[in-house]
Parts: structure tokens; sequence; C-alpha cells
């Protein structure tokens, strides 16, 4: 990579990330990796809390009180589902309370209901076990969706499957035929969609990207040797420019539909640091880790077309029927995004969620935006993440 100037300036040999966001497509400066925007005590940058407030509502010390909780809610999760045992049933992160809340089934004992209270978690008694309910799902995910069919997941409040419709398309024969074979498959709650969902890759635009051919994207996050992006924006071997149009590398593997996400080798001059970029609108962020945080939580993206926005994980393991075929374990956020952003990077915290990959909506009034997440993508690659 030849520039060597600051921000722009400044990140641009880096990844052009989302969610809270990791970009970081273009160069650094030629000092190296930007200083870090806050010290590891910090709860987070004073750029990520005023983007919090600001999506959010919050003061900063609401925002800064909601990221310690999910930080201890992530942290529980793990050891509230081996408490529960067969009777987990999923679990989410609870904004009122600032606590994990874990369903059980009724037939939970109580040795196991003690034992996740143990944790701090609060407990919900629900009528399917995850278990079951990922058994109706991988099922549902068998049959063939029509387009009027925009996804399905499970939902542990609703203890279901949800599957939801395009409103417009409620009535149509297909529809109907692909709910009916649904809830014969497991316990099913139909919900409507505004819209079908869509992938937000977009034809050659300025601002901060990568590009593969006359396709925009935005990078991901950095790993060892380059960085993820969405699969959708490219095929193997395809060559990747960055945002001067310089030559980066090429697509190293890529998988879409069924998956969402691919990988890009880094070279002729490129390089990669652990760091989200801001845009000016916040301070550049430093990525530390892939801790999986729950639904509920907090999360921001950030990409090429309308940099950071901020919203909440609403559900996991969601499977996304685009027109050219279904994308599985997919998470849902409540986050807006464009064409574009397409790649860029979903962050909660300091921790690094996942790459963004499609959904409906705008920034202007609103939408739901789905990622895939990283650390499937590391395992799938044998991929090592940068951290700082």
């Amino acid at each position: 990579m030849r520039r060597t100037t600051t921000m722009r300036t400044g990140l641009s040999a880096l990844l052009i990330v989302g969610a809270w966001a990791t970009f970081a497509a273009g160069p650094a400066s030629a000092a190296g990796a930007p200083e870090p925007t806050h010290t590891s005590g910090a709860p987070a940058s004073a750029g990520l809390l005023d983007a919090m407030q600001r999506d959010f509502g919050l003061t900063k010390t609401q925002a800064e009180a909601r990221l310690a909780a999910e930080k201890t809610a992530t942290a529980v999760e793990s050891d509230a589902r081996r408490a529960a045992g067969a009777a987990y049933g999923g679990s989410w992160f609870d904004a009122k309370s600032g606590k994990l809340t874990v369903a059980v089934t009724a037939g939970a004992s109580d040795a196991a209901v003690n034992s996740v209270r143990k944790t701090g978690a609060n407990v919900r008694t629900v009528k399917h076990s995850a278990k079951q309910l990922d058994a109706a799902k991988a099922r549902i995910d068998k049959l063939a969706a029509p387009e009027g069919v925009s996804n399905w997941y499970v939902d542990a409040k609703a203890s279901s499957v949800v599957v939801a419709v395009v409103a417009a398309q409620r009535a149509d024969n297909d529809v109907r035929s692909f709910l009916s074979k649904a809830r014969a498959a497991g316990p099913v709650k139909v919900e409507e969609a505004t819209s079908a969902p869509e992938t937000f890759a977009a034809g050659t635009v300025g601002g901060d990207p990568f590009y593969t051919g006359n396709v925009r994207c935005s990078i991901g996050f950095s790993v060892h040797g380059g960085f993820v992006t969405a699969g959708h924006c490219g095929g193997a071997g395809q060559g990747v420019s960055g945002w001067d149009r310089s030559y980066i590398g090429n697509i190293q593997g890529s998988s879409f539909p069924g998956n969402d996400y691919a990988w890009v080798n880094v070279g002729s001059g490129w390089w990669t640091v652990p760091v989200v970029l801001g845009w000016g609108t916040i301070s550049d962020r430093l990525v530390r880790g892939s801790n999986e945080a729950p639904v509920g939580s907090s999360i921001c993206r950030s990409g090429s077309t309308t940099h950071w926005h901020c919203g909440t994980v609403l559900a996991k393991n969601e499977t996304v029927n685009y027109s050219q075929g279904a994308v599985h374990q997919m998470t849902k956020t409540s986050v807006c995004a464009e064409p574009g952003d397409s790649g860029g990077s979903f962050i909660s915290g300091d921790q690094a969620q996942g790459v963004t990959s499609g959904g409906w909506g705008n920034c202007s009034g609103g939408g739901e935006t789905w990622y895939q997440p990283i650390n499937e993508i590391l395992s799938r690659y044998g991929l090592t993440l940068h951290t700082a």
C-alpha cells in the first residue's frame, strides 16, 4: 500500500468494519498501528460512548453501566448453560435488569435452577429446551423456502422457531405450504417481515472501500495474513483492490449462499492491524478478542457507506432467505445498513462479533441487518484474529 498519510486518512490500509465497527480498509500511517483509543481498564472509547448515547438515548453513565453489565453477562453465559444442563432453553441479556436471563424447561431440577441463579443470571421457565428448538430449526433448514419467506430463527423467549414472512406474500400458496411443513417440524411462531432481505454490496462509488471488479464492499476484521469479509462480495481467486484501486491481494476462500464469508490475503505494501476505523465519527477502535455477546446486548457496525450505527442483538443461529439462496447460522440485529456496507464488522465493546451480510431497510428509515459470526469464519479457514 502506497499511502503514508494519517487517517483518511488514517487507517486505510486497514479493514473497514462495522458493528462497533472494525473497518480498516486503507493504509495505516507510516508510523504503524494507531494509538489505542482507551486504556484496557476503561469501558470504551469516548467516541463509542457517544455513539451509544446517540443511538440508545442513554447518558454517558448509563452507557458505561450497560457495557459493564453486558461484559458480565457474556462471561456468565457459558457457566449458566452448563449449570442448566439438559434443561437449558436459551439465554439473552435483559437491558432493564442489566442481567443475563436463562431459560430452563419446566422439568429442571431445583439443584439445576439454583446452580443457574448462583452464576448471577435470572431464570425463566419455558416449554422447550434449546436442543429441541435447534432440532426443529434444523428440520426447517432442509425445506426449500419460497421468496416470500424472509428468515427463521430460534427465539428462546418465545420458546419456538420464529418464521418471518413478507407481509405482502402471506397468502401466497408456496408460502402457506412452507409454513405448513415448518409447523410439522416443531413449535413455530409466524411473524411478518416488512420486506425481503437483500445483501449490501454495491456498484463502484466513492468512499473508503475495497473492490472486486465493479463491486464495492467494506473490509472486515484483520486476521494474521489478511482480512475477512462477506462471501457475496466475490469468489475465490478474484483480485481485490483498495480504496485507491491499488492491488491488495486475492480472495483465498469464499462461500455464498449457505454461508456468507470470505477471506483475502494481504500483500503489495498493504498490512493489517487490529483496528476499526471510526471515520471521524468516533475514535478508531482496537480489537481485543471475539467473545460472543448474548442476545439483547448492544452492538455497533461500521461500513464504507453509512459508517457507524448501533443497535441490539435480536437473534442468533438464524436462517436468512436471500434471492440467491438461504444463508445459515446468522445473527440478527436492529442496526441499519445500506449498499456498500457488506463485509463490514460488527463489534460489541472491544470484541469482534461478525461481518455484515445483508438486511432490509436503510439508515434513514431504519431496518434490520444480519451478520455472519466471526468465530465461525476463523474456524472455517483456520485463521487467527489480529488483536491488540
